[in-house]
């Protein structure tokens, strides 16, 4: 894999939900010709308009973050309920767990990122970018969304700039740096590694 890779938003992949309720933007799936039932991680965006259950994915682990719109109440069997809007950090749990949504005022979007549990792990955080930041690329893909505004990420004196929802793809060389071009940039942070042996 060459050390970054930009998925600009043109890019995505459209497709229909598992359960056929709405529609999902695919950003990035591994391996890359993987379905829903074989991937080993994916990042996808999808806009919730109506309240109503979850896709169920036996086996993944699953990270959610609301990107637009006032937000949602999410219940999931076995875990609990919370709260979801854009200022909210991600929500993980079960995706193979039942999950159902309730729009707080309108539809939203949010981000998912999904892992194999058996294989891997994964965590997701907001960073609010207006100067220089470090990313230190420690585990084995890292996967930035730029939310809104401008931002430009620079490994290896190579420099990308990310408009909104152009998504960048780096493997674990190097180290990363993020920083505002034309104003403040708000970035999801997706970070995979492999599940260390029991």
């Amino acid at each position: 894999m060459a050390p970054m890779r930009l998925l600009p938003a043109a890019g995505h992949r459209r497709m229909p939900w598992k359960n056929g309720g709405g529609e999902t933007v695919e950003i990035a799936i591994s391996p890359a010709d993987a379905g829903l039932d074989g991937f080993d991680w994916r990042l996808s965006m999808a806009t919730v308009a109506t309240d109503g259950p979850f896709s169920i994915f036996p086996g993944i682990d699953r990270s959610l973050a609301v990107i637009r719109g006032a937000g949602m109440e999410l219940s999931v069997a076995g875990v609990g309920s919370c709260s979801l809007d854009p200022a909210a950090e991600p929500f993980a749990f079960p995706a193979d767990q039942p999950t159902t949504a309730r729009l707080i005022d309108g539809p939203i979007t949010d981000l998912n990122l999904m892992t194999r549990r058996a294989g891997f792990v994964h965590e997701m955080e907001r960073m609010r970018v207006a100067g220089p930041v470090d990313l230190a690329v420690v585990s084995e893909i890292v996967l930035l969304l730029c939310v809104s505004g401008q931002v430009g990420v620079q490994i290896r004196g190579e420099t990308v700039d990310l408009a909104p929802l152009d998504a960048l793809l780096i493997d674990r060389r190097g180290l990363a740096e993020a920083g505002g071009v034309n104003g403040e940039g708000l970035l999801m942070v997706c970070r995979i590694r492999e599940r260390m042996p029991a």
